[in-house]
């Protein structure tokens, strides 16, 4: 029985997020797992934000980023190196690290070092590394870098237009999947 007073309480079904990134450790062991022989799963067309009261798609490709206008021509030049340096950073390649500890700054002391606009900074904490409030930049940045890498190797996994995957016919499938393979 259910200990609360309620159904339906936290004890009683897991957390699940309506969309998995396409390159997280879940969709992974799903793969592993062959799961995908039983269950079709569809990449979503887009993934957009919120700014200065319109609604605009995240770039997923190059040519959208140099069209979007989330940022301005200068803003983008900024924006690129510090992303040049995220997806070229790896943890066990001290070469990579350019001096910084990531364990130890803030996120925010490694945004300032690209002098990153706040409109930028925000669609970078909430649209890339989904953070759900601005706490993240006072937190060590190698969690922010880790969120950053992962949505960009889940938007190169399937070439879609975001980086998130669903299952075809819903999160209801995945329950299923156990029953098919015995």
């Amino acid at each position: 029985m259910d200990r609360n007073n309620y159904y339906g309480g936290a004890s009683t079904a897991p957390n699940l997020n309506h969309f998995m990134m396409a390159n997280e450790v879940l969709v992974r062991i799903l793969i592993h797992t062959d799961v995908p022989k039983y269950l079709n799963f569809k990449a979503v067309d887009g993934s957009f934000v919120y700014n200065k009261g319109k609604i605009y798609k995240v770039p997923a490709t190059d040519v959208e980023a140099l069209k979007s206008p989330l940022m301005g021509l200068f803003e983008k030049r900024r924006a690129r190196k510090f992303f040049i340096y995220v997806q070229g950073y790896e943890e066990s390649d001290p070469k990579s690290h350019e001096g910084l500890d990531l364990n130890t700054i803030t996120a925010r002391d490694l945004i300032s070092k690209y002098g990153l606009e706040d409109d930028t900074i925000d669609f970078i904490g909430r649209a890339l590394a989904l953070h759900l409030n601005d706490s993240y930049l006072d937190q060590p940045a190698m969690d922010s870098v880790k969120r950053i890498k992962l949505y960009a190797e889940s938007l190169a996994r399937f070439q879609g237009g975001s980086p998130y995957i669903y299952p075809r016919y819903g999160l209801g499938e995945l329950p299923q999947v156990p029953v098919l393979f015995s």
